[in-house]
């Protein structure tokens, strides 16, 4: 069992869907669904995430491993809600309002569930209301907003006074990102954490929610 977790890790890191898809179905004849996300997809995305960090890896190879990552987790996402396993802890992600770039939220989102967060993901152009009413409905841990263009970066702000005027701010972290964001300005509009990468936006995460 420990080889196939090995070669299973190693398909995820080099985005071989197809051997993982295969892979995961042969792991849970003898693994918990569970532990198919612990021991398997969490360590490689976690790998990958260092890999980028340290030069090895680009945006086309974390989005491969990303993509093979979600090919597991889609077989095992359903057994796990079958016996009620709770998620690690559950994210809002978005794109901010009047902005309609996703490739870096996409790449956020999949880092985030390989890790064995649950994730919703808003999509682009997402006005204050739609971030506050889906962290509501969701009950989540934290937030994420994301910005490409600078023209669009002031909606993370508005989205956050919305949040403290509802008076739900206190309830959940807020994260942000995107090539114009800086962490000087996440801390001048009140954000809990800025994340230059998806890997670090793992990492950041982990680290408000006190999950290290």
């Amino acid at each position: 069992m420990d080889k196939l977790v090995e070669q299973m890790q190693e398909a995820i890191i080099q985005g071989q869907v197809s051997e993982v898809t295969a892979m995961t179905n042969k792991a849970l004849e003898t693994m918990a669904p569970l532990d198919v996300v612990t021991k398997v997809v969490a360590p490689a995305m976690g790998r990958v995430g260092d890999l980028y960090s340290c030069g090895e890896f680009y945006v086309p190879e974390m989005l491969l491993a990303a993509r093979a990552a979600k090919a597991a987790l889609g077989i095992v996402k359903p057994m796990l809600a079958k016996g009620n396993v709770k998620p690690m802890a559950t994210v809002v992600v978005g794109t901010v309002r009047g902005d309609l770039h996703d490739i870096g939220k996409n790449l956020v989102s999949m880092m985030l569930e390989g890790a064995g967060f649950q994730v919703v993901d808003l999509g682009i152009d997402v006005p204050p209301e739609k971030f506050i009413q889906a962290v509501l409905d969701n009950k989540a841990d934290l937030m994420g907003m994301s910005a490409l263009i600078s023209t669009t970066m002031p909606q993370m702000g508005v989205t956050i006074k919305e949040m403290e005027k509802s008076g739900m701010r206190k309830q959940v972290k807020v994260i942000v990102g995107g090539a114009p964001v800086t962490d000087d300005y996440a801390k001048s509009i009140g954000a809990d954490g800025f994340a230059p990468d998806a890997a670090q936006a793992v990492a950041i995460s982990k680290r408000l929610l006190g999950l290290n």
